[in-house]
């Protein structure tokens, strides 16, 4: 799977008129009605984010996949936190920046080991 393809499905399940996501915007109006039940939510939200990301942080020297778990930990931080959607976002393009390079470099390196 290449990069091109991952954006692409990325892409395809961010779309607005998916089944889930439009059920998922009828849910958020219902819980924006009321003051009390959006300020619960925003603190399970902020609690459940923030575990997974110090989850991952914690998994990240250990073999295995650290950096997804903080990725998804920030994604469900920035279902709620417009910081942490920054932050997501900011932490994507800087993942595509390096993949871009990482490939370009063995590109390199291979073209030198073969002359």
């Amino acid at each position: 799977m290449t990069l091109q393809d991952l954006e692409h499905d990325v892409a395809e399940g961010e779309r607005p008129d998916r089944p889930i996501r439009r059920m998922l915007r009828g849910i958020r109006r219902g819980i924006d009605r009321r003051p009390v039940l959006r300020r619960a939510y925003r603190v399970f939200v902020g609690a459940l984010g923030g575990v997974i990301a110090v989850g991952g942080l914690l998994l990240v020297p250990l073999p295995g996949p650290g950096w997804l778990v903080v990725f998804l930990g920030l994604a469900v931080l920035g279902t709620e936190f417009a910081w942490a959607k920054r932050l997501a976002a900011f932490t994507k393009r800087q993942l595509a920046r390096f993949w871009s390079w990482w490939r370009a470099r063995r590109a390199v390196r291979r073209t030198t080991t073969a002359g």
